[in-house]
């Protein structure tokens, strides 16, 4: 395990908290990340995968200095505006009731978002399109990027 962490520069030391650290970081340098950059979504594979939490994936990934890419509530990692979400009126009013209801301290968390997301079958970036529209901010981030 050592050297995995002397081989990426990573003291394993500062990795005590991570679930599978070994297999985590094997994972994200094995192909699972681009050149350096990872999706949430390839996030949220490898925590299913090594029934890690979220959080514990997006430290590893923070230590690993990877850069989060192509968040799927289109709120960060795209090109060439950084943001990919647009402002759009929820059509279904049990939609913002449920983002509503969901608020804590006048935000949404992201795991509440795609919780909402996939209780009414519709993708990701309506529920974050939704929030943009009625003023309301999505935080924090179930990998800690926000």
């Amino acid at each position: 395990s050592t050297a995995i962490g002397d081989a990426i520069g990573i003291s394993l030391k500062r990795l005590k908290d991570v679930k599978s650290k070994s297999n985590i970081i094997i994972l994200l340098t094995d192909g699972k990340s681009n050149s350096g950059e990872i999706s949430p979504e390839t996030a949220a594979e490898i925590a299913k995968e090594q029934k890690a939490s979220p959080a514990d994936i997006g430290k590893t990934i923070d230590l690993m200095e990877f850069k989060l890419i192509k968040c799927q509530l289109g709120l960060f990692g795209y090109q060439p505006d950084k943001k990919a979400v647009k402002p759009k009126t929820p059509e279904n009013s049990q939609l913002e009731d449920a983002i509503r209801a969901a608020l804590v301290d006048g935000k949404l968390a992201c795991r509440d978002a795609w919780s909402i997301a996939s209780r009414f079958e519709v993708p990701k970036m309506t529920v974050s399109g939704a929030c943009e529209a009625l003023g309301i901010k999505i935080k924090p981030c179930q990998l800690g990027a926000f």
